[in-house]
């Protein structure tokens, strides 16, 4: 194939053949791929296109709206990223058939990336400097002729360059040589071998970690204390490495804990690729050797980590994405007044008293341990004062205390009145007092009351006071510091902007927080809006929001229908129907009130009348029959409680109430009233057996539970929601050992490709890297190209025991 200037400008991105891609992996129609990228293109938002476009996409529900639009972005980046290399090495000329082949064929940036490295270097590959030498024709016939034949061929291309001695071929050995590189590098960058490859050692390949010794300390000691226990001499298959393993593992490695490796046998690789290959002499077959082992087996290693922690990545922001999605759903305590309390000792602690709007009453200070009488007497008089419903206690430092003295005060003063109190997770609230949202709410108050503030609130609309904290802060992940934090912003903000649009706004009462989350609100005209509130007073119809300066015909078509406005003459301002469809909505709506059906005839006239599909229609009708539905109404509701319960209370085999906090692969954390966080391992979620903690448990969710082992010098709770954990009190095996570690390790004298980061500065850990002989195995040492760890991951049995706090409990 010729490659001239013209052919390689005329390459452009197929977007439809990426549109068939992505309708094959959601299994759904490419004209509804089509149709949602196309209103992306138009500036709908992903809520806006889910809610009010059904017509348009055939009814896809969020998620597969969400997947479209993401996955598109993707593969569109991957094939300009793919056009820019090619080009890229084309006005090097040194665009070959082969290199052009795998480039195009590449299926992942990381095997792009890895085509183009060598074209990025000032320094020339083996390679490449053969191919200038004139010894590419070498090479290829290197795959026709036998021994004899290609050593005769060879003499042909001694020459010496007098102009350029590096050019020189002065012995039939160097052409050889030479023809070898090049077919070593055709090797490395065909993606059917790398494909084979990659398949082979993720089959057969193990992950090895080891413990690093400081300099100076005893290794025994090391072991014993560290965090990275289970993983101080660890073995386990590639193909069995489960996700939060893959990101404790990779935590380890980056704080210079543990030195990690992947084991892969290179000799079944070379045999595999040499089956592939119609060999007629010695040196192709040499050179597929060199290719699997100096270039190939390192790429697909390096690939291995970089996909496989991706995949973790995925994996455990997944989880905290569910988390935080049923967190933000929790039901609200709507129309109570309520006392937030922030929790503390030494300095006190904060209450702060709220109406049943969460406007900020009073607020005053106890101290529980120094001063249980008068803090009795000051919860007293301000749920007397206030007229409290409802006592919301943080669960920091100094709870028990405070739960102890509100508990007695309902117990004493309000046992035959409607006032209780429960617990709320103070994850996040020191971030919100001391944001710029906080200053601005309350900017004459103290940090500490505006704490006591968002107790309260957290308990009246946790999603309207959830959404002014960063969310990596709320405390429903695990390992969220271990991921990519770029991704998990980004995904995060999605969760936080998909249930607030999913619930919808109050206009006249949402921070500008709240307010930046709404569909085609950027953070600029939230704040303009409430600034227009301030300087104007409520809002008292849609149509005004037209004169919010920066808020144009696009943001009010993105934004209206998920804005409510309760204080509006129009009743269809409080629902969800678009403005855009408040002509059909109004000749409608005294049918719905009358308690009327539309019959299919005025159904088909009053679609082709106001050009709407059926089922936008339906969406119109179901609101108005039953308007402004809260969809957290659904999800559990917060415990109450009158009595209290210390961790000394508890016994084994003790029934207690918690609510879900967070979901984990290995089970679940479980908030029962106390500081003390219980957990429940996956093995005792159900008498069924559970892969998933997620199929049958989410954040939010109440049960009642048994406890199954107490540790009293840890403080930690593990219970059960199995039938016969009563039954199994003291027993072994209310949790497994992760075993010893040991797996399938090398023998004989075989070649290993062992891709591994060095280790300075520690015991038997430290590697300079490069190629070096050891005991008839081969190895290489690299490092990962953006510094993190790098494991496998698949989705096999697990313990839950690896880096895990609760691990020795589990085992009792």
């Amino acid at each position: 194939m010729e490659f001239t200037e013209e052919t390689i400008e005329a390459l452009q991105i197929n977007e439809v053949d990426i549109m068939k891609k992505i309708a094959d992996e959601l299994q759904i129609r490419v004209q509804q791929v089509s149709a949602v990228i196309s209103l992306v293109d138009e500036g709908c938002t992903i809520p806006f296109i889910s809610r009010y476009r059904k017509e348009k996409h055939d009814n896809l529900n969020e998620v597969q709206v969400r997947d479209c639009d993401h996955l598109f972005k993707t593969y569109k980046n991957l094939e300009e990223r793919r056009l820019e290399i090619v080009k890229g090495i084309f006005k090097q000329g040194k665009l070959t058939e082969s290199l052009y082949t795998a480039a195009m064929t590449a299926s992942t940036l990381t095997e792009l990336e890895d085509l183009w490295a060598p074209f990025k270097k000032k320094k020339k590959t083996r390679g490449m400097v053969a191919i200038e030498k004139g010894l590419d024709a070498l090479a290829d016939a290197m795959l026709e002729l036998d021994d004899e034949a290609i050593r005769e061929k060879a003499k042909e291309f001694i020459k010496t360059d007098n102009e350029d001695a590096a050019l020189n071929v002065e012995s039939a050995e160097d052409a050889l040589s030479g023809a070898k590189d090049i077919l070593a590098e055709r090797v490395s960058q065909d993606t059917n071998n790398r494909t084979a490859i990659h398949d082979l050692y993720m089959a057969e390949g193990n992950i090895n970690t080891k413990g690093i010794v400081p300099e100076g300390q005893d290794e025994e000691q090391v072991a014993k204390t560290s965090t990275y226990q289970m993983y101080w001499d660890y073995t386990e298959p590639l193909s069995q490495v489960k996700p939060h393993r893959i990101l404790a593992i990779n935590r380890g490695e980056r704080e210079g804990a543990l030195d990690v490796t992947l084991d892969v046998d290179v000799d079944s690789a070379v045999d595999l690729l040499t089956r592939r290959t119609k060999v007629n002499n010695s040196y192709h077959k040499e050179a597929i050797e060199d290719g699997v082992v100096r270039l190939l087996s390192p790429a697909v290693l390096r690939e291995i980590r970089s996909d496989e922690t991706d995949a973790a990545d995925d994996h455990g922001i997944g989880i905290f994405s569910e988390n935080l999605k049923n967190l933000l759903m929790t039901q609200p305590i709507k129309g109570s007044r309520v006392l937030g309390i922030d929790p503390g000792i030494r300095t006190g602690t904060k209450c702060a008293a709220l109406d049943e709007t969460g406007k900020y009453l009073g607020y005053f200070k106890i101290f529980q341990v120094q001063d249980p009488d008068g803090a009795y007497k000051a919860l007293n008089d301000a749920i007397d004062k206030y007229d409290i419903q409802v006592v919301a206690v943080g669960n920091g430092t100094g709870s028990p205390e405070v739960q102890a003295v509100v508990s007695k005060v309902i117990t004493e003063n309000y046992a035959d009145a409607d006032v209780r109190y429960t617990v709320v997770d103070e994850s996040g609230a020191s971030v919100y007092s001391a944001s710029e949202v906080a200053t601005k709410e309350f900017p004459e108050l103290d940090l500490t009351i505006r704490g006591a503030i968002s107790m309260g609130r957290r308990l009246q609309d946790p999603l309207a006071e959830l959404v002014k904290i960063d969310p990596k802060a709320i405390g429903v992940g695990l390992y969220q510091h271990d991921v990519n934090q770029k991704k998990l912003s980004e995904t995060l903000d999605e969760v936080v902007g998909s249930v607030v649009n999913q619930v919808g706004v109050n206009l006249n009462t949402a921070s500008y927080m709240l307010l930046s989350y709404v569909s085609g609100i950027t953070m600029s005209t939230a704040k303009k809006i409430t600034e227009y509130r301030d300087a104007n007073g409520k809002i008292t119809n849609r149509e005004d929001l037209k004169k919010v300066p920066g808020l144009g015909p696009k943001a009010f078509e993105q934004c209206a229908g998920f804005l409510k406005i309760a204080e509006s003459d129009d009743p269809l301002d409080n629902t969800w129907v678009h403005p855009e469809n408040y002509g059909v909505a109004r000749e409608v709506l005294p049918v719905v009130k009358a308690g009327g059906k539309i019959d299919s005839a005025k159904r088909r006239e009053l679609c082709e009348k106001y050009g709407i599909g059926e089922t936008t229609l339906n969406d119109i009708i179901e609101e108005l029959q039953k308007p402004n539905r809260d969809p957290r109404d659904g999800y559990p509701a917060p415990i109450m409680q009158k009595g209290v319960v210390q961790f000394e209370d508890l016994k084994e085999g003790m029934k207690v109430t918690g609510k879900i906090k967070n979901v984990v692969d290995f089970g679940a954390f479980v908030d029962i009233g106390l500081h003390e966080t219980g957990l429940i391992h996956v093995s005792e979620l159900s008498d069924s057996f559970v892969s998933d903690p997620m199929e049958v448990v989410k954040v939010g969710d109440i049960f009642e539970f048994t406890i199954l082992a107490l540790d009293k010098d840890r403080r930690r709770i593990s219970l059960s929601l199995k039938s016969d954990a009563a039954s199994r009190i003291g027993q072994n095996g209310a949790g497994r050992s992760a075993g010893n570690g040991e797996g399938a390790s090398s023998g004989g004298a075989r070649k290993v490709v062992v891709v591994k980061k060095g280790s300075a500065g520690a015991k038997g850990g430290s590697d300079k890297g490069g190629f070096r002989q050891d005991k008839g195995a081969r190895q290489f040492a690299g490092g990962n190209r953006d510094g993190r760890g790098r494991g496998g991951y698949n989705s096999g049995s697990d313990d839950g025991m690896s880096y895990n706090p609760f691990a020795d409990l589990l085992k009792k």
